[in-house]
């Protein structure tokens, strides 16, 4: 029988979370003071179609959390799989200049997105937010957005995975 837990324990929900796959993201705005911010995200997600909606979510302690409630417009880049280095520089608030060294190009909307190989970006208007436990939800309606082809970076068990095209054991094909 698989482990489970008796009584609710944080650090063992956290585990069982981290069985489950996720892409990588940097999700980059314009902060208070019209720098550009970013922190990397694994909780992004599709919500709509129609109209295109996604969501991330972002904890109530996060520095960045005022400017991303604020800001008009937010990107979400999808990292591609020789992007772990920029994943990591974006998830520690121990790097006191994140964009440092990095070109900052600007969406079509005009919002700060990373440069490189991405395998996707979604320029976003800030739609909703919602406050649940100790992280807010944020909607973002998609007003634009791009892929390279790129293989995606994955994040799993605590660490990051790489999915090169055609490792896949089944492929959806039109």
């Amino acid at each position: 029988m698989p482990d489970s837990s008796p009584d609710f324990d944080a650090a063992f929900f956290r585990t069982a979370l981290g069985r489950y796959a996720t892409g990588v993201t940097v999700v980059t705005t314009a902060g208070l003071d019209g720098a550009p911010i970013g922190l990397t995200v694994s909780s992004f997600n599709s919500v709509s179609l129609n109209p295109p909606l996604i969501l991330w979510s972002l904890s109530l302690g996060s520095s960045s959390l005022a400017a991303f409630q604020q800001c008009e417009r937010y990107v979400v880049n999808v990292l591609s799989a020789e992007q772990i280095a920029l994943a990591r520089r974006f998830a520690t608030g121990k790097t006191p200049d994140r964009y440092a060294g990095l070109t900052v190009h600007h969406a079509p909307g005009g919002t700060p997105m990373l440069d490189g190989h991405c395998a996707a970006w979604f320029e976003c208007r800030n739609r909703s937010r919602y406050v649940e436990g100790d992280h807010v939800i944020m909607v973002g309606e998609v007003e634009r957005c791009g892929h390279s082809g790129e293989p995606p970076l994955v994040f799993h068990a605590g660490g990051f995975d790489l999915t090169p095209a055609g490792t896949r054991s089944e492929r959806n094909t039109p």
